[in-house]
């Protein structure tokens, strides 16, 4: 009762650390903190001022600079709550859930500094290696969906730290070692098992500082060839000269986190003070200097901060000096403008009206079976009737004996079950428009039914992907883990997880069909195969769909490519645990339990890259290989997967045979 008592204990709030030592001194140290924060929030704005104001600063290398600068402002503004209310007021108390607020947005800060830094490199790699393309290569929308990109991977790296931080019990103390919130930090005070918090905060370090400090090194590497490539001395210094700002921040940023990174690995004999000073140095300093750095050292700058200080009082003048005829002035805008409004009310009415008279174009669409085929309708359809009473028989077996028999009541099973009900949706939702193609020569499909079927059909599909993952990260616990596995897994949290993955498709792929409901299809209504999917549809509108390619990216990347990802690094440290077993006997068992997830996750992940490779660098090849591939991505994971757990997982062929002698006799 103690334990259970213990598992679900969180601290109302965290005490912060300043100075150990010198607690009688805070309110003097609060003056350099807040000389420190008057800068960095005073050096940035003027950044930031000065190129919104200078039209001959709006170029990529200072929109980049604008970003860093904003980026500087939100690490500043998240430490400086506490730190003030500690050296200032002595307020030493932070709420749990602040607490977890501030982790995320320090951290979140910080790893969209390294990615800004990143594409400022790119921004110097394009600049002296492909001068003639630099504006066209580095446009403002593109550096705007770069900077999106980089605060979109920011936070979804971040997203789970504070749920894994969340779901810690906090038995062992609720004092944190600095003036703010960390996950490092944190992590250390809980009294359970923080292996998945290690591993996350360490995948999330490589994937961001790691990559993008050796594409920031690679940069230079091709920027010093091109460099040592020109034959003036004089225009080799030139060159250089406008990556040394960049090249400082770089250090800036990049030495505190190694210092600290050693520090912790190597000096945990040092006294605290030496580690505090060391993470106000990571928080504190880039902030401060990029402004300084990037004023003394760019030319540009600096003249935007002189003309700034000397267009003031000319300004005042010339409005002082023209006052008499504002008047006259403001009458001819005035007739100009309204003028200007009636031609763009008459154009935006007739541009209405075009768009309302295409909209209704198109209301059905023809589906395709497969092309060159249509002969062979009756054959076709005896195949596709068999791989869907195999798809739909197996699942259904395995869900029936999943629930009947209590010995496969555990987390591999139950996750199992969930695959099993996922594949039912995806073949109960391409079932009816494929038989009435093969079988009743059905083709027309209505538009909002072509839309529900696309919203099932790619929901399903996620949900295969996200409950990939989780039997991976079973695996993973049960290999990594053992003793623990039931307490991790209980049903409760299955049942969560089951839950998450499910509400996850959901939500992203709500917005789908509204997107595509709202374009006009003026096009041809042909379908290349006998089900809708958005890739398909997206080809028929006459309108922008641009938002609803974008917005199918980002579906891929959130679902597909961190699926992908994760299940690769959980099987990396199931191998790094499974090679760490002395026993030969040990490993082959702890390897044979992964064989089947192994073989659904390339049963679903080889005919998905196949479709892309084939619509990305196959666009000449024959329609058939596009609906081969296509129907082999929605309709052999549904039929082989319960094949390869019947055969390959012992307990449900047991299950099976006891389920058949049962009935039998």
């Amino acid at each position: 009762m103690a334990e259970a008592n213990l598992t679900l204990f969180q601290p109302a709030t965290f005490h912060l650390t300043g100075f150990p030592g010198l607690e009688h001194l805070h309110a003097w140290i609060s003056i350099p903190f807040c000389a420190l924060y008057c800068t960095s929030i005073l050096g940035n704005c003027t950044i930031l001022l000065i190129v919104r104001r200078d039209r001959r600063l709006h170029e990529p290398m200072y929109f980049f600079l604008c970003m860093l600068s904003v980026n500087d402002l939100g690490v500043s503004l998240s430490t400086l709550p506490t730190v003030l209310a500690l050296f200032c007021f002595g307020l030493s108390e932070v709420a749990f859930d602040a607490c977890l607020a501030q982790m995320f947005f320090i951290h979140s800060f910080s790893f969209m500094e390294s990615g800004i830094l990143l594409a400022m490199s790119f921004d110097r790699f394009v600049a002296i290696c492909r001068p003639l393309r630099y504006s066209s290569t580095l446009t403002s929308p593109r550096i705007a969906r770069i900077g999106l990109a980089i605060v979109l991977k920011s936070t979804a790296m971040l997203f789970p730290f504070p749920f894994l931080i969340k779901r810690l019990p906090i038995c062992r103390s609720n004092l944190l070692s600095h003036a703010y919130c960390l996950h490092p930090d944190m992590m250390r005070l809980a009294c359970a098992d923080i292996t998945v918090n290690n591993v996350y905060g360490f995948f999330a370090v490589l994937v961001t500082y790691g990559l993008d400090a050796t594409f920031i090194l690679l940069s230079y590497v091709m920027i010093l060839k091109a460099v040592l490539s020109i034959a003036s001395r004089e225009q080799r210094r030139k060159a250089l000269n406008t990556c040394v700002s960049h090249i400082c921040a770089v250090l800036t940023f990049y030495v505190p986190i190694i210092a600290v990174s050693v520090l912790h690995r190597f000096g945990k004999d040092a006294p605290p003070v030496v580690h505090i000073m060391m993470s106000n140095v990571y928080l504190f300093v880039p902030p401060l200097l990029n402004p300084v750095i990037y004023s003394v050292k760019t030319k540009e700058i600096r003249k935007g901060i002189f003309r700034i200080s000397m267009e003031r009082p000319h300004l005042e003048y010339c409005v002082q000096f023209w006052s008499p005829d504002l008047q006259k002035d403001r009458e001819v805008l005035g007739k100009v403008q309204r003028r200007a409004t009636k031609m763009l009310k008459v154009r935006m009415l007739a541009s209405v009206e075009s768009l309302k008279n295409q909209s209704f174009v198109s209301p059905t669409f023809l589906m395709t079976g497969i092309p060159g085929l249509e002969g062979r309708s009756i054959g076709l359809s005896v195949l596709f009737c068999s791989l869907y009473a195999a798809a739909i028989l197996g699942n259904c077996v395995v869900i029936l004996v999943i629930v009947t028999v209590p010995s496969l009541h555990k987390p591999m099973y139950l996750f199992l079950s969930m695959l099993a009900v996922s594949e039912l949706g995806v073949s109960l939702s391409t079932l009816p428009t494929v038989m009435s193609v093969f079988l009743f020569d059905a083709r027309e499909i209505g538009i909002d039914a072509c839309l529900a079927q696309m919203f099932f059909i790619h929901s399903f599909s996620i949900m295969d992907s996200g409950v990939l993952w989780a039997m991976a990260f079973d695996r993973f616990i049960a290999i990594y883990n053992p003793l623990q596995y039931g307490t991790i897994l209980t049903n409760s949290r299955i049942a969560s997880i089951g839950l998450g993955i499910a509400l996850r498709s959901l939500i992203l792929m709500t917005p789908l069909p509204f997107l595509l409901r709202r374009l006009p299809f003026c096009r041809a209504n042909v379908l290349p195969h006998p089900y809708c999917l958005h890739s398909n549809l997206i080809w028929f509108p006459c309108a922008d769909t641009t938002v609803n390619s974008r917005c199918g990216l980002f579906i891929v990347l959130s679902t597909f490519g961190l699926d992908s990802l994760f299940i690769v690094l959980s099987y990396v440290m199931i191998v790094k645990t499974v090679l760490g077993i002395a026993s030969k006997e040990g490993r082959l068992q702890a390897l044979n339990t992964c064989v089947s997830h192994i073989c659904a996750v390339l049963l679903y992940y080889v005919p998905m890259i196949g479709v892309a490779m084939a619509h990305r660098f196959s666009k000449h090849a024959s329609p058939l290989v596009y609906s081969v591939l296509a129907n082999m991505y929605l309709l052999v994971p549904p039929v082989l997967n319960p094949v390869i757990y019947s055969i390959k997982t012992k307990e449900i062929r047991k299950a099976l045979s006891r389920s058949f002698i049962h009935k039998r006799f």
